[in-house]
């Protein structure tokens, strides 16, 4: 029986998405047949932009995610982030996380996990226009192109449209994973047996004969 199609949102500035990256990407692997669409969630955006010293205990954050997941956050991005200034823009992530997701749509979840990486671990700033052409050429793919799409203006199209649908469906958490119908499998964060649980739930069959289950 073919997997069903999932929806996976993501924010290329969430820890919580970080964190979760590799678990998302064992997922699809134990899953080749999975259908997944990736969306970017736009969680700071418009007010939301602040210095990154003022969104409170983020130290702490980090190492309950460490403890949860097992992710570290690198040398790089204690560089770039340790004065509290740097200023997260969801958007530019988005629109380059579009030219990506352009260039392979296959690959759309193991390229977000490598734009997290390349944010929480090499502390790459998700605005700049280098850092798409660094994961482009780290996953083979058509340098130019990706970077000539971050951009262009279509890329802003593709992340307004994202963040659009992932308003529509009421997602109010990073990460979150949806069925195609919009059944919420997780939401912030789940281990790999809950969502092999859930994703089990998902196919089981539905009727009468399940119901004397």
């Amino acid at each position: 029986m073919n997997e069903p199609g999932l929806i996976y949102v993501f924010d290329g500035y969430c820890a919580w998405s970080y964190g979760f990256a590799q678990t998302m990407v064992d997922l699809v692997t134990a899953h080749p047949d999975i259908s997944v669409e990736v969306l970017c969630g736009g969680l700071y955006v418009g007010p939301a932009r602040v210095p990154i010293r003022r969104l409170g205990d983020q130290r702490g954050v980090h190492r309950r995610i460490a403890e949860l997941t097992g992710a570290w956050f690198g040398d790089g991005y204690e560089r770039l982030t340790g004065d509290g200034s740097f200023v997260m823009n969801s958007t530019a992530a988005a629109r380059g996380f579009a030219a990506l997701r352009r260039a392979a749509p296959e690959r759309a979840v193991e390229l977000a996990a490598a734009v997290l990486e390349a944010f929480f671990v090499d502390g790459l700033s998700l605005a700049e226009p280098e850092t798409y052409r660094r994961v482009a050429r780290e996953y083979g793919l058509d340098e130019v192109a990706v970077v000539a799409g971050f951009d262009h203006p279509w890329s802003l199209r593709a992340a307004e449209a994202d963040f659009a649908r992932v308003r529509r469906s009421g997602v109010a958490a990073f990460p979150t994973l949806l069925s195609a119908n919009g059944r919420e499998l997780m939401a912030g964060f789940a281990t790999a047996q809950q969502l092999e649980e859930r994703l089990s739930a998902l196919l089981r069959p539905v009727g009468r004969h399940a119901a004397r289950e």
